[in-house]
């Protein structure tokens, strides 16, 4: 852990709202990013990121120095989320129509780019799939700290990342967006 988040983890210990602050500007974007990608809802993905900066200062006094803070962190969002995730299975949520129509368009319609089709992808893969993909992919996290991260092992962690891998390509060549590369999807 830098020695940066090392003197805002102590002060925030000791009370300092400056310094709880500045860890949630740090961090706020890594842990929004998962929460989204992992629960496809922008209103889910911020409760979930502002439930885990408040889970995460009450727990900080459990916390182990010795750890990196990040994925302590985001391991507290992916729990969030997990958490959320089940509550939906419980209650589905009626999906808004204009997303259902966003997923019939044509793929070549005009403003429609390889990154969305990559998002469109990404969203479409299941929850612990996902959550590896991005830690691996846009947060750049090694397989260690998405093991730490999810809480799985570290062999774990690859297989989610490689299957999640296989799975974008997969739909990327179902939809068209790329041609099938044989030896890439076996």
């Amino acid at each position: 852990m830098s020695k940066e988040v090392r003197e805002l983890v102590r002060r925030s210990l000791a009370g300092d709202e400056t310094a709880r602050a500045a860890l949630v500007v740090r961090y706020q974007g890594q842990v929004f990013s998962l929460c989204y990608r992992m629960l496809r809802h922008r209103q889910d993905a911020e409760d979930a990121a502002q439930e885990t900066f408040v889970r995460a200062f009450r727990s900080l006094r459990s916390y182990d120095s010795k750890r990196e803070f990040e994925p302590w962190l985001l391991a507290i969002a992916g729990n969030r989320c997990r958490s959320q995730l089940s509550l939906r299975v419980r209650a589905p949520r009626p999906q808004a129509l204009h997303d259902e129509l966003a997923d019939e368009r044509e793929i070549h319609d005009a403003g429609t780019g390889l990154a969305e089709e990559v998002g469109r992808a990404i969203d479409k893969l299941r929850a612990d799939y996902r959550a590896a993909f991005v830690l691996f992919h846009q947060q750049h996290f090694s397989y260690a700290e998405i093991s730490e991260t999810l809480e799985c092992p570290v062999g774990t962690a690859k297989t989610w990342v490689h299957r999640a891998r296989r799975e974008v390509a997969r739909l990327l060549v179902e939809r068209g967006v790329v041609e099938e590369m044989k030896h890439e999807l076996q």
